[in-house]
């Protein structure tokens, strides 16, 4: 706490960058028969994605750059990442390497 007295604009900026990420949606992206629904989704930086596995076979969601990587998910598991950073990220499932989605992060 001393330190945030000594330099309050740093705590400012702290605290405005914590609530523009705080504030931001999270969207579910489906996987079910085998295909993520949507494939393509359009988010804002800070916007966290959560896919939800509806299959009753084990899916993954991989980054092709490698940013992000889920585990195997059964059926209800789920997997979540924060998007900080704009541009078009791919991904696939490595289990069944059809299904093929695209998040595409615009600056807010």
């Amino acid at each position: 706490m001393q330190a945030f007295r000594r330099f309050p604009a740093v705590a400012v900026a702290l605290l405005a960058w914590g609530a523009a990420y705080a504030d931001a949606p999270a969207t579910t992206i489906k996987l079910e028969h085998f295909m993520f629904q949507p494939t393509t989704l359009k988010v804002t930086v800070g916007a966290t994605v959560r896919w939800e596995n509806l299959d009753g076979e084990p899916h993954t969601v991989v980054s092709v750059d490698g940013l992000f990587r889920s585990g195997a998910l059964d059926q209800g598991d789920a997997f979540s990442y924060t998007f900080k950073t704009p541009g078009s990220y791919r991904y696939v499932c490595s289990i069944h390497p059809q299904m093929v989605g695209t998040i595409v992060v615009a600056a807010p």
